[in-house]
């Protein structure tokens, strides 16, 4: 298992300890990321469908949507900065994983690679794994 500088595994086993609430949140980070992803995809395809239809005859919760979404993206941002400060990532990943709220569908695609990289640093306890051999 190869290991990167800015992503040391914490093998609980070990006696090694997770940072504290890092697994809510995650919990938290793939929660939001779902529902800025549907609402953001949802508006998207609602602004195809309505491209030719006047601004005052488009139908009131359509505005509404892009309020909302606008609401949650500041919670998404919130939600993901806790994650990358609890992870310690560099800014450049901070920034990519923020800017996936802003692209219809990606928030998926990041909340993949967030979790499979969170995923990958925290190894459960394994009890049979722990267990010492004797001889």
């Amino acid at each position: 298992m190869s290991q990167t500088p800015s992503e040391p595994t914490i093998d609980l086993r070990d006696g090694g300890r997770e940072p504290k609430g890092l697994r809510g949140a995650l919990l938290r980070y793939r929660v939001m990321a779902f529902v800025t992803g549907v609402v953001l995809g949802a508006l998207t395809v609602a602004l195809v469908v309505l491209w030719d239809v006047p601004k005052d005859e488009r139908p009131a919760w359509y505005g509404l949507g892009w309020v909302a979404h606008g609401w949650l993206y500041i919670v998404y941002v919130a939600a993901s900065l806790d994650l990358v400060f609890r992870m310690k990532w560099a800014l450049w990943r901070a920034l990519l994983v923020v800017l996936a709220g802003t692209i219809p569908f990606m928030s998926f695609v990041a909340e993949r690679w967030v979790t499979h990289r969170v995923d990958k640093r925290l190894v459960a306890p394994d009890t049979k794994s722990a267990a010492v051999r004797v001889d």
